[in-house]
Parts: C-alpha cells; sequence; structure tokens
C-alpha cells in the first residue's frame, strides 16, 4: 500500500507525493547525501545540506538551487491537528479531544504545575481508555472538562498559562 506525503518547499509552494512515485524514482546515491536524479530524460544533482529529522525539515541543493523542504505523513498530520507537533511544546496552550469520547478521570486541577507526559485526564473512546499526557511543562490554568461528561472532537479540555 502506497503512503501519503505533503511536501512543502520554501513555505511557499506545498505538493502530495507518495511512496509508489518515490520508489520509482531513476536516482543513484553518488556520495553520502549526494544523488544524481533522471527525470523526462533531464539530470539532476541533488545534495542534503542539513537535515532534522525530528521537525522532517531538510535543505536540499538541486543544480545549485537550494530548497528547504518540509515532509508530512498522515501521522503527523494527526499528530499536528491533536495539537501534539513534535518540536512545538512550547506553543501548546490548551489541550482539546482528540476524538468524542467519555471522561473517565482527570488528574490535574487549575493552579496545579505539569511537566512533560505528566498524566493529565483519561478519555475512553471506542471502549479503550486513552491517556492524554502533557506536551509541556507548565501550569494548569484551567480545566473544563468535568468526570463522566462525553465530549465532542474539537472540545477544549485543558488550558495552560
Amino acid at each position: 500500500m502506497s503512503q501519503k506525503f505533503n511536501v512543502n518547499v520554501n513555505n511557499a509552494q506545498s505538493f502530495e507525493i507518495d511512496s509508489d512515485s518515490v520508489n520509482n524514482l531513476d536516482i543513484v546515491e553518488t556520495n553520502k547525501g549526494s544523488f544524481h536524479l533522471l527525470k523526462d530524460n533531464k539530470p539532476y544533482n541533488i545534495d542534503i545540506i542539513k537535515r532534522d529529522f525530528n521537525t522532517k525539515s531538510y535543505s536540499v541543493k538541486v543544480n545549485n538551487n537550494t530548497y528547504e523542504v518540509n515532509i508530512e505523513d498522515t501521522l503527523d498530520a494527526l499528530i499536528k491537528s491533536m495539537g501534539f507537533e513534535v518540536g512545538a511544546s512550547k506553543k501548546v496552550d490548551s489541550i482539546k479531544a482528540p476524538m468524542p469520547g467519555l471522561i473517565l478521570d482527570i488528574m490535574v486541577k487549575p493552579g496545579d504545575e505539569v511537566q512533560i507526559n505528566s498524566p493529565l485526564l483519561i478519555l475512553e473512546a471506542m471502549k479503550m481508555e486513552n491517556s492524554i499526557v502533557s506536551p509541556r511543562e507548565g501550569i494548569v490554568k484551567s480545566v473544563t472538562g468535568i468526570k463522566g461528561q462525553t465530549v465532542d472532537k474539537g472540545e477544549l479540555l485543558i488550558e495552560f498559562e
């Protein structure tokens, strides 16, 4: 099964590619981080200048032109939509329900200081208990969820100061 990727180049151009298309490229690694690509009978020399695997961002030089490339797969898109981006822990100021469900337990209250990965609440969805943990260090500003309450996807549960 082919996996799909969203690619953003220089924060200006976005497109979608799939793993089958990538696997069918006529590309050869010439040195570590350097490649030769033949596409539509045109040669391209590609050098990976910089890479950050955590954020899936790369600086790529193609025929002496440098491009900033970000790659996102479907899991990255899901994590981003839930507000749990890798490397974005300082930006997260609220926790929203990632899916509809029932709040089984809330482990924090306003004023509590939490650490990264501290359990915040347990949300039951589709007969599974999902532990929602803190994406960052901080102080809980408010808790809008109530134990025993059902919530809809995207509903605000917890805010940080």
